[in-house]
């Protein structure tokens, strides 16, 4: 199977209806290719994460002190992400191991043009990370991180520790705007067992609010944001934060 690379994913789930089933889309940003036009600004997008490579980092830097403080005060509650009580931004993205080269599908509905022209829910197949699935049946904490910072990548290490004392909870990271091939490298050396999805151009990190990693969000079965963390928990913290997730969780399975 294999993906479109100048735009979203938007192919089938079956073998053998990839290419057939793959809708076509526009074109979209992904920091490669003279003459892509860039994907226009999605709903709930902030431009954050547009920023050149440069002002970027230059900006994270300097928001990591800010969200340090409001960490330290709010016990890692972040103002960022998802609203609570809404449904998390569905999306299928190209995971880090596999070999599908395209951008995030996150269209919300079908014929959202540079979002996707198919629905993110409906794109399946062995190398994508579809969050429908993810949170089909059992709570999920999803992290984004950058693959060449010590801090972030750290953290994910925390959360797959975490993850095997709360196996309730299902687990996937999403790296953001990082060289393949070196995420490929990290992913492997860390030993990370859940998925890990590529974001190229950072739309989804847009989506997700994402203005410094880590940032953490916790979803409950059908996709319903409960919160979202942002910098180093450590990994006692992040058990908390996992078990309060399941035990919600099991809550509403028993009020419904």
């Amino acid at each position: 199977m294999s993906g479109g690379g100048d735009g979203p994913l938007g192919f089938g789930d079956g073998p053998g209806d990839g290419d057939e089933a793959r809708a076509p889309a526009p074109q979209a940003a992904a920091g490669s290719g003279a003459g892509r036009p860039p994907r226009p600004k999605l709903p709930g997008a902030t431009t954050r994460a547009r920023l050149p490579g440069v002002i970027l980092l230059l900006a994270g830097v300097a928001l990591l002190v800010v969200v340090g403080v409001n960490t330290l005060r709010t016990h890692g509650v972040s103002s960022t992400g998802p609203p609570v009580g809404k449904i998390a931004p569905r999306f299928a993205a190209p995971l880090a191991l596999g070999g599908l080269e395209a951008d995030v599908n996150v269209a919300q509905h079908p014929d959202q043009g540079a979002a996707g022209m198919r629905p993110a829910c409906s794109v399946r197949g062995s190398g994508i990370l579809n969050s429908c699935d993810l949170t089909r049946s059992r709570p999920a904490a999803v992290v984004f991180f950058a693959s060449g910072q010590d801090r972030c990548t750290g953290e994910v290490d925390a959360l797959a520790r975490a993850g095997r004392a709360v196996p309730d909870v299902r687990l996937a990271a999403v790296a953001v705007r990082s060289d393949r091939d070196a995420l490929r490298h990290v992913v492997t050396s860390h030993g990370w067992a859940f998925p890990v999805a590529y974001d190229r151009d950072g739309a989804l990190a847009n989506l997700y609010g994402v203005a410094v990693c880590p940032q953490v969000t916790y979803i409950l079965p059908g996709g319903v944001v409960v919160a979202t963390t942002v910098g180093e928990l450590g990994q006692a913290a992040l058990i908390r934060r996992l078990t309060a997730l399941a035990r919600e969780a099991r809550r509403r399975e028993a009020a419904a």
